[in-house]
């Protein structure tokens, strides 16, 4: 994507719909950037180099850090693994569980088992 047209754009006057259409991305993103530009008061004038406008989109979008999930199924990991390993089903590998006091669904050790293939992992 083209940071630099899209700004031409938006200077052209062109609405965010019309943008995202000539440019084939999402509106959302045109109006976080129109949104951006009016903050660092970018236009009307000439547009900064693009090492200079990169080292402002750096400091304008902080990348957030990528939040990290574990699986419910995590603290039974060893379990699983055995049932599995053994040839038991993944719904009976889940009310395995249930027994031992596991409260997530089916569904979740379905997702946890996924992660190993469909084969025994």
């Amino acid at each position: 994507m083209d940071i630099r047209e899209i700004l031409r754009q938006i200077e052209a006057g062109e609405s965010d719909r019309a943008i995202s259409r000539n440019l084939k991305v999402d509106r959302a993103t045109v109006r976080r950037y129109r949104h951006w530009t009016e903050q660092e008061k970018l236009l009307p004038g000439e547009l900064p180099s693009i090492e200079v406008l990169g080292q402002r989109l750096k400091e304008g979008f902080p990348t957030a850090a990528v939040p990290q999930n574990v699986s419910s199924v995590e603290a039974y990991r060893a379990i699983v693994i055995e049932l599995r390993e053994r040839g038991v089903n993944v719904k009976t590998v889940w009310r395995r569980l249930v027994e031992r006091g596991f409260e997530g669904s089916v569904h979740a050790v379905y997702r946890f088992v996924w992660q190993f293939g469909r084969e025994k992992p």
